[in-house]
C-alpha cells in the first residue's frame, strides 16, 4: 500500500501532510459493475487497472468512451483517466500481476437449473492464481451464491492470498452515487487483518462497515435483492386486490409508508419487477435454499406473483382496446427495465410486450435510451413517443421516463385510433388526461 503525501510550504518550514492510503487495484470484468467500481475507486484516489477480454472495449474505455448509459459514470471514468489513476487493459493476468487488491467484477449468469454460473469466476480465478503477488487480496464483487469464496481459495490454490467478500449494491441509474454513498459498506473474511485492508479502500466514504464471514456476506446481498423484490410484488398485489374493492392505491401506499417498520421506498406498483439482478438473484437464493433442504416457498410465490403481473398488464391493455387486441397496433411507451438506464435485460416492459405479441398485437415502440432501427424480435422501435402512437388501438407506459409527462396529449390523442392510455406505471395525471377525452387505466387506481 503506497501513501498519498503533499509538501506544504509554512514559510520556514516544509511540511510533509499526509493525505491518505493509495493502492493498487485489478478490477477484472469492466463491464457495470466493474467499471462503476473502477472508476470510484480512483476517485477515492486509489491506482486501478480495469481488465477486460474485449481489445476494441478497452481500446474504447481508454478514450474515455462509455458504452453504457450511467449518470456521472462517464465524467468519472475520464476524471480517473486524466489523472492518470484509472488504465484499461486486456486480460485478467496482466492487470493482477502489479496489484494488491483484485477485484473479480465478472458476469454470474443463470444456468437453466436457476442456479448462479460460477464458469466465468473460475476461469478468472485460474488465470489469475499464478500471477498475483504474495500478500494480495482477491475480492469477490459479483453476486456469487452462498460458498463461493471458497470456491475461489480452491481454485487459486494459494495460501498466500487471501480471498474476501465485498458485494456490491449498485442501482442502476445511480450506481455512481451509491459507490461513493452507500447505506453501508459490507465485507465477508475469514482473515480480519486482508477485511481490514479491504476497508481501508473505502476511506471517504461515509457509511457503517459491517464485517462478518464469507457466507454471510454473501447472504446479505441476496437477502436483500430478495426482500425488495418481494416487497414490489406485494405491492402489486395490493394494486390489484385496490382495483377489486375500490381503493386508490395511492392513498394506501401514502398511509403504509409513513409507518417507519415499512417506508415509502419500493412502495410503487408497476408492471412487475426486472433488470439484470432481481430475475438472476431471486431464482439462485431459491436454488440455493433447495440444495440446503429449506423449501422458500413465499420467495416462489414472489416470482409466481410478478409472472401474474406481466398477465395482469397485458390484459389490461386488451380490455382497453375494446375486448381484443388481435391484429391491432399497440403503442409501447419505455422498453428499458427502469429509466434513466438503456438495460433491457429481464425488462418488465418486454415482458408485457411479448404477452401483448402473443395475443396478436402489432408494436410500436419508443424509449428515451434506445435508438430508432434497432433490432427487437417483434417490435418497431421508433424515433419519437408520437411516431409510436399512430393508428394504435391502445398506448401503454411500462418505462417510468419523467419525459413522457411533459408531451403533447392533444396531439398523442389526434394520432392514437382512440384515446385510450394504460398507465403501467402510475405516472400521468388521470384527471388531466380524462379532461382531454382519454380512457385512462392505471394500476390500482
Amino acid at each position: 500500500m503506497l501513501v498519498a503525501a503533499a509538501l506544504v510550504d509554512r514559510g520556514r518550514r516544509t511540511i510533509l501532510v499526509v493525505l491518505a492510503p493509495v493502492s493498487r487495484i485489478a478490477v477484472i470484468g469492466s463491464g457495470y459493475v466493474g467499471l462503476t467500481a473502477g472508476a470510484c475507486f480512483a476517485h477515492l484516489g486509489h491506482y486501478v487497472l480495469c481488465a477486460d477480454v474485449d481489445a476494441e472495449k478497452v481500446e474504447r474505455l481508454s478514450r474515455g468512451e462509455v458504452p453504457i448509459l450511467e449518470a456521472g459514470l462517464p465524467e468519472m471514468v475520464r476524471e480517473g483517466i486524466a489523472g492518470r489513476r484509472l488504465k484499461f487493459v486486456v486480460g485478467a493476468a496482466a492487470a493482477a500481476a502489479t496489484c494488491e487488491f483484485a477485484f473479480l467484477c465478472v458476469p454470474t449468469p443463470q444456468a437453466e437449473d436457476g442456479s448462479a454460473d460460477l464458469s466465468y469466476l473460475r476461469d478468472v480465478a485460474v488465470e489469475i492464481g499464478p500471477a498475483l503477488a504474495p500478500e494480495s487480496v482477491v475480492v469477490n464483487k459479483s453476486t456469487v451464491p452462498v460458498g463461493s469464496t471458497h470456491v475461489v481459495e480452491e481454485v487459486l490454490a494459494r495460501d498466500d492470498v487471501a480471498v474476501v467478500s465485498n458485494p456490491e449494491f449498485l442501482r442502476e441509474g445511480s450506481a455512481v452515487h451509491d459507490f461513493l454513498h452507500p447505506d453501508r459498506i459490507v465485507i465477508g473474511a475469514e482473515d480480519q487483518q486482508a477485511a481490514a485492508r479491504v476497508g481501508e479502500l473505502y476511506r471517504g466514504v461515509q457509511a457503517p462497515v459491517i464485517v462478518t464471514d464469507p457466507a454471510s456476506a454473501e447472504m446479505i446481498k441476496y437477502g436483500s435483492n430478495a426482500f425488495l423484490a418481494a416487497k414490489v410484488s406485494f405491492v402489486n398485489a395490493v394494486a390489484n386486490v385496490c382495483e377489486a374493492v375500490g381503493a386508490d392505491v395511492r392513498d394506501v401506499l401514502l398511509g403504509m409508508g409513513y409507518d417507519r417498520r415499512i417506508g415509502f421506498e419500493f412502495l410503487r406498483p408497476g408492471p412487475g419487477w426486472g433488470g439484470s439482478c432481481f430475475p438472476k438473484d431471486v431464482n439462485a437464493l431459491v436454488r440455493i435454499s433447495s440444495d440446503a433442504g429449506y423449501d422458500f416457498g413465499l420467495l416462489r410465490g414472489v416470482m409466481e406473483v410478478n409472472e401474474e403481473q406481466f398477465d395482469i398488464i397485458a390484459s389490461k391493455v386488451s380490455t382497453a382496446a375494446g375486448g381484443s387486441i388481435d391484429g391491432k397496433k399497440v403503442a409501447v411507451w419505455g422498453l428499458t427495465f427502469k429509466a434513466r438506464t438503456d438495460d433491457l435485460r429481464q425488462s418488465p416492459a418486454l415482458a408485457v410486450i411479448e404477452r401483448l405479441k402473443a395475443c396478436g398485437a402489432s408494436i410500436r415502440a419508443f424509449d428515451p435510451a434506445i435508438t430508432a432501427g434497432r433490432t427487437i424480435e417483434g417490435v418497431e422501435v421508433c424515433a419519437d413517443p408520437y411516431a409510436a402512437c399512430e393508428g394504435a388501438a391502445a398506448l401503454v407506459v411500462l418505462t417510468e421516463w419523467d419525459e413522457f409527462r411533459r408531451l403533447d396529449f392533444g396531439k398523442v390523442a389526434s394520432l392514437l385510433a382512440a384515446p385510450t392510455v394504460v398507465d403501467a406505471r402510475n405516472l400521468l395525471d388521470p384527471a388531466a388526461l380524462r379532461r382531454l377525452g382519454y380512457t385512462y387505466t392505471g394500476v390500482g387506481r
